[in-house]
């Protein structure tokens, strides 16, 4: 009998003891459910530029809150503004400074990461490095023929952007392209959608120019120097090479605990290292 009682003891006892423990590890549970118990969908629009990044950042996101999708749609830095300004996202995504009448509406920025416009031709053209001011008169159209800065005898096809655009607004502002009735940009420009659009038609057209974000650069283009500098990291975080722009994520008002830990995330050593795959991160 006495043998019995003990062994109930011990069983007791070992139901009390584990009792316990669990309730010590109740505390960290708890805090990591807490973590991902994060849910809901998040809106994401504007820059064509910034929206490889931002979905790269959405799929290590997802991966980390299963609960939560992040909607990116890349739709032109201006469109996904407006957007951001009527309730239609909660971020947006400019690959350009935010425009006064943007921050009249109350939206507020961040760089999440910069990039260079690298000016790019076909493979096959001989030139190599423009000037600034050679830039801007072949956009305008005072340079037409690619014998004027060096190259061959042939009529220079210009490649720019559609309206709204970040890359042709930041394009635009730097090279002094803007006036007062707007782009100063030639008519007969050949006008493309979104940075693979300009790519192809540069790599398609032998006496074609136009800009592309330095993360889509490939061997299909070549990039000019530009004032004698490349458009590399190095110069552009030094400012030898003129032609670059900050990328920004844009938020109006009080934002959601999803949105806000997106962002943070974002900017986190991993979002960052995300960033560094595609452009020049804010955050080494």
């Amino acid at each position: 009998m006495k043998k019995r009682v003990s062994g109930l003891l011990v069983i007791v006892m070992a139901v009390l003891l584990f009792a316990g423990c669990a309730a010590e590890a109740a505390p960290a549970a708890a805090e990591s459910a807490g973590g991902a118990a994060l849910s809901g969908t998040l809106s994401v629009a504007g820059s064509t530029t910034v929206a490889p990044p931002a979905q790269a950042l959405a799929d290590a996101f997802e991966a980390r809150y299963p609960e939560t999708r992040i909607d990116v749609q890349g739709i032109g830095s201006s469109a996904g503004m407006k957007m951001l300004n009527e309730g239609g996202c909660e971020i947006g995504m400019a690959s350009r400074e935010l425009k006064q009448k943007e921050l009249d509406w109350g939206l507020e920025s961040i760089a999440i990461a910069y990039d260079g416009i690298a000016v790019v031709v076909h493979p096959s053209n001989g030139v190599s490095d423009l000037t600034k001011e050679e830039i801007q008169k072949i956009f305008m159209g005072e340079i037409t023929n690619w014998s004027e800065v060096g190259g061959i005898n042939k009529e220079i096809l210009v490649v720019s952007r559609e309206d709204g655009s970040g890359t042709r607004g930041a394009f635009e502002e730097i090279l002094k392209l803007e006036g007062d009735e707007g782009s100063m940009v030639i008519e007969s420009a050949l006008i493309a959608e979104g940075n693979g659009a300009v790519k192809a038609n540069i790599a398609s057209k032998s006496q074609a120019i136009g800009y592309i974000s330095l993360g889509i650069v490939d061997e299909t283009v070549k990039a000019l120097q530009v004032d004698g500098a490349e458009v590399t990291v190095a110069n552009i975080k030094s400012g030898a090479y003129g032609v670059s722009r900050p990328l920004n994520m844009a938020t109006k008002g009080e934002m959601s605990e999803l949105a806000k830990t997106y962002l943070d995330f974002v900017m986190s050593p991993e979002g960052q290292k995300i960033v560094a795959e595609h452009y020049i991160p804010v955050v080494d």
